[in-house]
């Protein structure tokens, strides 16, 4: 259970961000002397469409939000490797002391860094949008 909720967490901005990409049309700005280069999507101004989705320039929550989305959705899966990584310590420690607690450790570790990040965020979010109305 705690698995898939890491999971979920590391593809978070990847589904949230899905369908805003497979709608993005791509337009290329022009100017008097060709292609200026700028690639917007679906024909908002202000956009640029990159290898991780459409990023909105124009106003600073939208692009903050689609940061956060990708920053918290890496976070839970570097949680996620970790995690597989100290189950794996502790699998083949062998009964070796020093082993089997170096794999509880990372585990604890992992484990207190993810719920670490699910409480900012929390905290964050009833900073932000309940107490200042910012985002």
């Amino acid at each position: 259970m705690f698995l898939a909720l890491v999971f979920f967490g590391f593809f978070q901005g990847l589904l949230l961000t899905l369908p805003e990409e497979i709608s993005a049309q791509r337009i290329y700005a022009s100017s008097a002397m060709g292609t200026a280069g700028i690639v917007q999507c679906s024909n908002r101004p202000g956009t640029i469409n990159t290898a991780i989705g459409c990023i909105d320039f124009n106003d600073i929550n939208l692009t903050s939000q689609f940061f956060l989305r990708w920053l918290l959705g890496i976070a839970g899966g570097v949680a996620l490797f970790l995690i597989g990584l100290a189950s794996y310590q502790i699998a083949t420690s062998q009964g070796h002391p020093r082993r089997l607690q170096g794999g509880q450790e990372l585990l604890l570790s992992a484990i207190g860094g993810l719920i670490m990040i699910v409480l900012s965020v929390f905290l964050l979010r009833f900073i932000g949008v309940d107490l200042l109305g910012i985002f």
